[in-house]
């Protein structure tokens, strides 16, 4: 009887070693030891692809976007050009430059005239001279770098003998106004306007002509800018 419950108690012991909890068993992992990246790396993949999609097509709607706001070229310069014997027309077109913001030149003769050249007293001066002879072309020093600049061309000059001095026949001659903008205006004690403006426009037929205007000595700026609003260059 005693070894009949031996045998059952080493059976039973048997049993109970051989179904041990599963708990205890090693599970296998991924080699990456992480199930869900395997699972997940496609999509991954895809997003980051979409997302470096999506960054070009910003940067190309920023370098689009960059192109369009680019500043526009400089266009409408205007100047300004005088010739002036004893500074009355300067001042005028110094004035005019100002309110325009436009670049100023000066005429320059070649050979400077004196007080005898402009003795009105004297019938053989030489400012009635040239006067005189409409072939008269007085000699300039210098020129205007690039006249093709300018849209717009002031031009300033003062009263000898009731007209335009001949040495502005010259500077007429001297550019292509074709296409231009143009205007003159001049300085006097009492002599008027005169046929001067309608002389000079001779030399420039296809430029579109604005109303010149004559200023007394001493004319203020204020006065020089009602005439640039009159005729719309300035507000």
């Amino acid at each position: 009887m005693k070894k009949f419950w031996l045998i059952l108690s080493v059976l039973m012991f048997v049993f109970f070693v051989s179904c041990g909890d599963p708990d205890d068993e090693e599970t296998p992992q991924p080699a990456d030891g992480n199930s869900e990246t395997d699972e997940n790396a496609e999509p991954e993949e895809q997003n980051d692809a979409e997302e470096e999609q999506q960054g070009g097509e910003e940067q190309e709607t920023e370098e689009e976007t960059s192109d369009d706001s680019q500043e526009p070229q400089e266009t409408g310069k205007i100047l300004v050009a005088y010739f002036s014997y004893t500074g009355n027309t300067k001042l005028i077109a110094e004035y005019a430059a100002e309110l325009l913001g436009a670049d100023l030149a000066e005429i320059v003769p070649a050979q400077p005239y004196t007080a005898d050249d402009t003795n009105y007293n004297s019938p053989d001066c030489r400012a009635r001279t040239e006067y005189n002879d409409p072939a008269s072309r007085p000699a300039i020093s210098g020129s205007i770098g690039n006249m093709a600049q300018y849209d717009t061309v002031l031009i300033a000059h003062p009263i000898w003998y009731g007209d335009a001095p001949r040495i502005m026949d010259t500077f007429m001659e001297s550019y292509d106004f074709s296409g231009k903008t143009l205007t003159t205006f001049c300085t006097s004690a009492q002599s008027p306007l005169g046929p001067s403006a309608e002389n000079l426009k001779k030399f420039a037929p296809s430029a579109t002509w604005l109303e010149s205007r004559r200023f007394e000595i001493g004319s203020s700026r204020e006065q020089v800018g009602e005439w640039l609003s009159s005729i719309g260059l300035a507000e």
